[in-house]
């Protein structure tokens, strides 16, 4: 008796993942997640130099504003409640002292500058397509810094949108390295302050637009959000929020994605360093 559908996936042959591979990590909260596993195994990893970015838009300025090696002042910056904000990045950047934020950006630029010309692979997790412009200047943020929702405007990014901005994503990627491989992946956690069927939409549209763009060379899809919710149809399998992945489901998509996109050799040196690890945490 079968009680799980399973999803097929192809074992991945082109430039799959060792620990020679150089990887750069982008996107929302579960980047974190799968973050924290290549950072456990010693892999070369840097991951959301800019803190967590939910969004494509986000995403697409941040990889806009490396590749021109953007340099922030102050007027990309503001101050509200004591701190130093920055509406293109998460809230985790900002500083109570503003030269100190403006070091960081400007470091972060410069360290993703680097890091991309290099990269093997660049993963990148799109959480939602609905976005936030601020009212006064009409821009997109990545972030609302508890701002009060009244001075935004909440917006559904189409799948046309969406499709325009992983094209956009790519071009930069490739601008300063043609041969990088791009992995793109569905966040599995629901947004249900969206709305339930606002979450649905959302979800949806990014997946459409993905699926336009996965055929080019080097860009592929990896189905974090469809393991999820095809395999691991169980709320045992989320935290207590009953929002976001548990560690229980964090693994085990880990795992398909270990058995999709390693090399078969990497894998007895990943069970050496946990050995050593765990003895040593």
């Amino acid at each position: 008796m079968r009680l799980q559908t399973n999803i097929q996936l192809k074992k991945q042959t082109e430039n799959p993942i060792n620990y020679h591979s150089k990887m750069i990590l982008l996107g929302s909260c579960f980047s974190e997640n799968i973050g924290a596993k290549f950072d456990f195994y010693k892999f070369q990893v840097l991951q959301n130099p800019f803190g967590i970015l939910f969004h494509p838009r986000a995403i697409e300025k941040f990889i806009y504003q490396v590749v021109s090696e953007k340099v922030f002042t102050d007027n990309d910056i503001f101050f509200k409640n004591e701190r130093w904000h920055c509406f293109d990045v998460h809230s985790t950047m900002s500083s109570s002292n503003k030269e100190t934020l403006l070091y960081n950006l400007n470091s972060g630029i410069k360290s993703t500058y680097l890091a991309l010309k290099n990269a093997s692979h660049c993963i990148i997790t799109f959480g939602t397509a609905w976005i936030y412009r601020f009212s006064e200047t009409d821009e997109i943020v990545a972030n609302c810094h508890k701002i009060p929702q009244k001075k935004f405007a909440k917006e559904l990014l189409s799948v046309n949108q969406i499709s325009e901005s992983i094209q956009n994503i790519i071009s930069f990627l490739t601008s300063i390295n043609p041969e990088i491989t791009v992995i793109f992946t569905i966040s599995p956690v629901r947004h249900l302050k969206d709305g339930f069927v606002e979450n649905s939409q959302s979800k949806a549209h990014l997946i459409a637009a993905i699926n336009v763009i996965s055929k080019d060379k080097n860009i592929f899809y990896f189905p974090s959000y469809e393991i999820m919710m095809d395999e691991l149809r169980d709320y045992r399998f989320y935290g207590e929020d009953m929002i976001h992945p548990n560690q229980i489901g964090i693994q085990y998509i880990w795992e398909k994605f270990i058995n999709t996109w390693f090399f078969e050799e990497t894998i007895p040196i990943m069970h050496e360093i946990e050995v050593i690890q765990k003895a040593i945490l």
